[in-house]
């Protein structure tokens, strides 16, 4: 079965100590959780295993003509400078090691399935196995689950890789996808079986 590892928003604007989110409750996760850390670990055996990876981003233009106004999770961007295209922000965190020929993936909604070209990526790979990981838990990853099931897909989240911004919101999401993917972590994933 073809397999690829994408890892989910893992961008500056997210994840970087000294980035918008460094100080805030998510960026506490993400360091507590040593989630950079566990999923470069994730990353370097997905590549040792020859499986494909992807890497998937928001981002937006720099007028935000894709962003969504009225937004809970993205009507505030604009104003705060967040997830503009173009700026280190957008930028995969250089933790996380890419290469020519890897999946890329740019998209304006919480799912990186809706209006992007992941599908026709996936198609043409002939994927049939997505594991995944990233921030944050209740966002990116529940919709890529559930969005990746429905479009039959076997989908595997990497735990230890994947973050909330609380460890009890981490938990609940977890406990909501469960029934629609295998769970693994960075240390048990055999991304050859």
């Amino acid at each position: 079965m073809k397999s690829i590892y994408l890892i989910l928003d893992m961008q500056n604007d997210l994840v970087s100590a000294d980035g918008p989110n460094g100080k805030s409750p998510l960026g506490e996760q993400v360091r507590s959780r040593r989630l950079l850390e566990n999923t470069a670990v994730a990353l370097k055996k997905a590549r040792d295993a020859g499986i494909a990876v992807g890497f998937v981003r928001v981002g937006f233009s720099a007028d935000y003509h894709e962003c969504p106004k009225n937004s809970p999770v993205f009507g505030g961007a604009p104003k705060a400078g967040l997830f503009k295209l173009g700026t280190s922000g957008t930028e995969i965190h250089a933790s996380l090691e890419q290469r020519p020929g890897d999946v890329q993936v740019t998209k304006h909604r919480v799912s990186p399935f809706y209006s992007t070209t992941l599908m026709a990526q996936l198609r043409a790979a002939g994927i049939e196995r997505i594991y995944c990981s990233g921030v944050s838990t209740q966002a990116v990853v529940q919709a890529t689950v559930r969005d990746g099931h429905d479009r039959d897909f076997d989908m595997v989240v990497l735990e230890d890789c994947t973050g909330a911004h609380s460890e009890e919101e981490h938990r609940n999401s977890m406990g909501s996808i469960a029934r629609f993917c295998r769970v693994t972590t960075s240390a048990d994933v055999d991304f050859k079986a």
